[in-house]
């Protein structure tokens, strides 16, 4: 169990750290502007609140991967438990004022992590 909630752990790590690449480097570009459905105008007028948007993201991937490799199972799971909780809000609260796509595509599997790292442990 342990092995499939870290498992999952690393895929939302990995995810923020494709958000973090799609808001800060592509934001303008076809798969930036693809991805959040914005006109090239709108990317421009946006992009350095993107870019912000995207290093907190990048926090967040970089938290989960601390927790995946923290020697300390007691802090490695209260990490996991942190980082989780922190995506999870970020997700809900994005598909409120966004997207209703965010919780799908962040808020779901960062609860389904939270969920199997709290029956592991």
């Amino acid at each position: 169990m342990k092995t499939l909630a870290d498992l999952l752990v690393a895929l939302v790590a990995l995810e923020h750290v494709y958000i973090l690449v799609l808001e800060m480097f592509l934001w303008t570009r076809p798969a930036g502007l693809k991805a959040f459905g914005m006109k090239p105008q709108q990317a421009e007028a946006t992009r350095v609140l993107a870019a912000n948007q995207g290093l907190y993201n990048g926090f967040l991937a970089l938290g989960l991967f601390w927790a995946l490799s923290q020697p300390n199972p007691d802090f490695a799971f209260q990490l996991k438990l942190f980082f989780l909780g922190c995506v999870f809000v970020a997700g809900l609260y994005g598909s409120v004022t966004a997207s209703r796509k965010i919780l799908y595509i962040q808020a779901l599997p960062a609860v389904l992590a939270l969920i199997l790292v709290l029956l592991a442990g």
